[in-house]
């Protein structure tokens, strides 16, 4: 969690590099439209120190629809993850315990019944 004042992409890499030692196998990152442009994903590589892919899932054109595989993987995850209060909304002590609990809400999604 940040202050008001700190924009999502210096959030995001706040917390890149609050987690980077855990961090240290990722090799691309699935972003939405807010996080566009090379200066985000020379920071991202800057604090990862490697040659990480950052990709930008856009948005189609105003008043058109359009599955767009990228993006939908990115809303998905995140509505999934809200479906699951404690991951999504609860702020975790150590940044360990919220990823078991991210890893718990999704293997927990082949196991619903609707």
């Amino acid at each position: 969690m940040t202050t008001a004042e700190v924009t999502d992409r210096k959030g995001a890499l706040q917390a890149l590099e609050y987690g980077k030692r855990e961090l240290r196998r990722v090799e691309s990152l699935l972003c939405d439209s807010g996080y566009i442009g090379e200066p985000f994903a020379e920071g991202v590589r800057a604090i990862l120190g490697k040659p990480v892919t950052v990709w930008i899932a856009k948005r189609s054109e105003r008043h058109t629809f359009k599955v767009m595989p990228k993006r939908w993987v990115v809303e998905r995850s995140f509505a999934w993850l809200e479906k699951n209060g404690r991951p999504w909304k609860n702020g975790e002590r150590k940044l360990n315990t919220r990823l078991q609990f991210i890893h718990l809400a999704f293997v927990a999604l082949p196991l619903e019944i609707s």
